[in-house]
Order: C-alpha cells, then structure tokens, then sequence
C-alpha cells in the first residue's frame, strides 16, 4: 500500500486528498497543510516509487505502470480508511491521476481541483518528450529533470518551484524515473479523451498566468465543459501551490467549502 498521513477534523465531514506530480512527494503540500487540516479532513499520500512509498511497496519494479494501475493505487488507500467519498487536489501530472480517478471511480469524487493541470502537450512539450526517450537511457535522470523543470519553470519567480521539485527527484531511482517517463510519453491519447469528455463532476482549475506550455489548452475546456471553472493567478507559473500559497488556499477552501 502506498505511503499515506491522514489529518482527522473533529468536526467536519469532508475528506480533502492531495494528489502530487511525478517526481514530487507529498510534502509540495506543506504550505497548504496547516490551512486546510483546520478545515477538512485531510489525506496525503506518496504516489508509488515517491517519498515514503519507495520502499513500501514491494512489487515497484515488477509492473508496468498505466494510469489505471496507479489510480488503483490511490483507491486502495481510500478504501482501507474507509473514506467513501472525497475532494481532490492536484498538481501537474497529478491532475491526471484525479480525472482518471474521476472516470473510473466517479462516485468517490466529491470535486476536483486541478493546478497546473496538464490536457494537452504542446509542440515543445511533444519535441521534450521525444528527446526525453531517446537520451533517457543515456544520459543521468535528474539531468533530464533539470531541464524539463527549467522549461516548464523558466522564470525567476518560479526558481522555488524547481528547486523544490528537483530536491525531491534526487530521491528516485533511475529505473524509477524511466518508468514514470514512459507512462507520460504515451500520454496523448488519454488527454485527448479527457478534452472530448465533460465528466459533469465539478472541476476547478488553477492555473498561473505564466504557465505558458499548459494553460492555453485549459481556458479552452473550459469554454466547452459546463461543470468546469477556471482560476488564473498573476506572476505565477506552473506549481501554483507553492509560489502562490496565500491565494492558492483562499481561492480553494473557498471553492470546497462551497458544496
């Protein structure tokens, strides 16, 4: 079983689970933590290979990894503390996980929020994964993390995110990291569902106006997917929960306290 620290709220119903990226771990949530667990209950978890669940489970290098085999992954934990149904927050490859999660479970999701939330690669982003596969079995991973980090977070401002999400990358494993890297290589055509497909659970997303390789693909959806708003943050990029907490937290307890 994955890794995962539950928050119990004395008072309130809601379940709120934080789904990190690849290469992260669930401390990227340290500065919505304190915020939200006087609010909700909270459930953190280490997606498989990350943080604490590295060692944790004892078959991670003994199946291929599909974003319905890791999803089954967060629904076990679910499950095991019997928490029927839940909000659910995400960032970057994260997002996938919760849409999956809300396409094969959609009676556990309460809603969903979505930051930095990936759609659809554009050109650079396809070209960056083509060189990814060619040079992954050359070249040292956390140099291909490094500059994948610096393109999609290339400004000043975003400097704390990558070094934040690069600090953690230090943690896998190389057969890890070639593992995570072939699941988002063959990505295209499951995004492309999800853009086709209004799921009709409520969604927000939260994106940084400087998220240049994301964001122009989500205001899209959003025009078309009724249940769907969209929140864009100024002087931000990427990681949305890290260089822009304040209003991060205002914006989504204020979005779950709604239902």
């Amino acid at each position: 079983m994955l890794n995962y620290t539950t928050y119990r709220h004395k008072t309130s119903q809601k379940w709120v689970t934080f789904i990190h990226g690849a290469g992260g771990s669930s401390s990227i949530w340290f500065k919505q933590l304190r915020a939200f667990k006087n609010q909700f209950n909270i459930l953190l978890l280490d997606l498989r290979g990350h943080g604490g669940s590295k060692h944790s489970i004892k078959d991670v290098y003994n199946k291929k990894y599909t974003f319905d085999f890791l999803t089954e992954d967060i629904v076990e934990v679910l499950q095991y503390e019997k928490v029927e149904k839940s909000h659910f927050i995400g960032i970057s490859l994260g997002t996938i996980l919760i849409r999956n999660l809300a396409e094969n479970y959609p009676d556990k999701v309460e809603s969903m929020v979505l930051g930095g939330a990936i759609l659809k690669l554009n050109f650079r982003s396809q070209v960056l994964m083509r060189l990814g596969v060619f040079f992954k079995s050359i070249v040292p991973y956390l140099w291909l993390y490094k500059f994948f980090a610096f393109v999609i977070m290339p400004n000043k401002n975003h400097k704390e995110s990558r070094s934040l999400f690069v600090r953690e990358a230090k943690k896998l494993y190389q057969k890890e990291f070639i593992r995570w890297f072939k699941l988002t290589a063959d990505i295209n055509p499951l995004l492309r569902f999800f853009r086709t497909k209004d799921i009709k659970i409520p969604v927000l997303y939260i994106m940084g106006e400087e998220d240049y390789m994301f964001l122009p693909s989500i205001r899209k959806v959003v025009k078309q997917h009724i249940t769907s708003e969209l929140i864009v943050i100024k002087d931000c990029g990427h990681v949305v929960n890290v260089e822009q907490p304040d209003i991060f937290n205002e914006k989504v307890i204020g979005y779950i306290s709604s239902f």
